[in-house]
């Protein structure tokens, strides 16, 4: 048969915009993907956004950046300014900042993996509820049967008021969700009070039950009904984790989910120097100037078009190697998940990421002081370079700041989609997404659901890739179709 390309585009029940293309032909006699192409279809603009700006304006400008992660990027751009600023020592504001961070940065995380299961993920397996917005709809197969396809459906339920209790238990300290404005150069604004804690417990405790009971349990119960996806989706098995949830004031703090990285499939943990990362743009539709360089010696500036390029996003690499990043390789890399690297093995890790927080931020709860202040003030320092990095429910998260004269000069954001969903390299490598499609048998490459559940599995979040798009003149809007009633 000959090669045929199919294109998803947009990908849906993702954040943001992507469009992933892959080739199928036939290989002893399965029909499956022999080429993928991951491509980022919007560009961002929020480094430009900040130069010339206070550097204190970064954790709430790089918040916006998503709203599904924005405690992320506002924690990465707090602790590359507390580096600037020169934020340290082992004092009760120190520690009252770490904790409350802690505490609604989980808050965030928690309501991530339940979505990402349960919203985005889990109908690519089970037929959704018969009504908009999961109509139209493709084909899932019919291998569940009535009672398991009710549970499912029941917990999806479930997962939107779970995720409604993440975000206003998060909000006690954060003052609201998404988009908190408590994550600030030295600290955290929120002070504790003894019914703040009280309140927080109230929804902790029901969610960690619920996680336990339900969450953990439901991937379980997938992974066996979807074995073969138990061997499916690898790529290069390279796994890379900043680490986060830091467990003490130390300039190089403990930390809950470990730094470090794993080369395909090896259970010996490498050391992660920030200095060997480099952004690679030969495919990507930014000028060939801004790559493969040191993060804070490359730039953002956009090319398009451009020969060989296919996507806005760029390509990060360690050591000249992609990496994959997200739950599996933090789990994996803190020696808390030792399966191996598929579909169904990050849906497996995170849960069970989900579990190990909630259980850690019962204890942060319990150590967080009441009445105590948690900022720490430092003065401008006119100038400084430094990084934040910690690690979003997606991945790998580094903010790069260099302040001149006071005012922000550069800023340069990797994130853990550009990481998973990257384009090829200027050795023609694959991003790690592009290299899990190889081989994926595909049924129908008019509805290719396995290309989806491989997709999915990343977790993708396009809204930290891009953000900037202009419609084009005349531009036409095709609709659909209706929604069976």
């Amino acid at each position: 048969m000959p090669v045929i390309t199919a294109a998803i585009d947009p990908i849906t029940r993702i954040e943001g915009h992507l469009k992933v293309e892959v080739k199928v032909d036939t290989v002893n006699g399965v029909q499956q993907v022999v080429d993928a192409f991951s491509i980022g279809t919007l560009y961002r603009g929020f480094e430009k956004l900040l130069e010339g700006r206070d550097p204190r304006d970064a954790t709430l400008i790089t918040s916006r950046i998503c709203g599904v992660c924005p405690t992320s990027h506002a924690h990465a751009a707090s602790l590359a300014l507390d580096h600037a600023f020169g934020v340290g020592g082992d004092t009760d504001a120190r520690s009252a900042s770490r904790l409350l961070r802690n505490l609604v940065h989980g808050a965030c995380y928690i309501e991530s993996a339940i979505l990402h299961f349960y919203l985005l993920s889990l109908p690519d397996f089970v037929s959704p509820l018969p009504m908009a917005p999961w109509l139209p709809g493709w084909d899932v197969g019919r291998r569940l049967d009535p009672e398991t396809v009710a549970r499912f459906r029941a917990h999806f339920l479930d997962a939107v008021a779970q995720r409604r209790q993440c975000h206003e238990m998060g909000a006690i300290y954060g003052g609201k969700l998404p988009h908190t404005p408590a994550f600030i150069m030295g600290g955290f604004t929120a002070v504790s009070s003894a019914d703040d804690k009280a309140l927080f417990g109230q929804y902790l405790e029901p969610l960690i039950a619920w996680i336990q009971g339900t969450y953990v349990p439901d991937t379980e119960r997938l992974a066996s009904l979807w074995s073969e996806y138990g061997l499916m989706g690898k790529g290069y098995g390279h796994l890379l984790s900043f680490g986060v949830f830091e467990q003490d004031n130390a300039a190089n703090p403990a930390l809950l989910l470990h730094r470090g990285r794993l080369v395909n499939g090896s259970r010996g943990v490498q050391p992660v120097d920030p200095s060997r990362i480099r952004e690679e743009v030969k495919h990507a539709w930014y000028a060939d100037t801004d790559g493969h360089r040191p993060i804070l010696e490359s730039d953002t500036n956009a090319q398009y078009p451009k020969d060989a390029a296919y996507s806005w996003l760029k390509a990060p690499r360690y050591d000249g190697d992609p990496h994959e990043v997200g739950s599996l390789a933090r789990m994996a890399v803190t020696g808390d998940y030792v399966g191996g690297v598929s579909v169904m093995d990050r849906h497996l890790a995170r849960a069970r990421e989900a579990l190990k927080l909630g259980l850690a931020m019962r204890q942060w709860l319990a150590d967080l002081p009441t009445g105590q202040g948690a900022y720490t003030h430092r003065a401008n320092p006119g100038a400084a370079t430094a990084d934040g990095l910690t690690e979003a429910p997606r991945g790998a998260l580094g903010h790069w700041l260099q302040v001149s004269d006071g005012k922000i000069s550069k800023y340069q954001i990797v994130t853990p989609t550009c990481w998973n969903l990257s384009p090829r390299d200027e050795t023609g490598r694959r991003g790690p997404l592009e290299e899990a499609l190889i081989g994926i048998p595909v049924a129908n490459v008019d509805q290719p659901i396995e290309v989806l559940r491989v997709v999915h599995s990343f977790d993708p979040c396009l809204d930290c890739a891009t953000h900037v798009m202009r419609a084009e003149p005349n531009a036409r809007v095709i609709a659909l179709g209706a929604v069976p009633t």
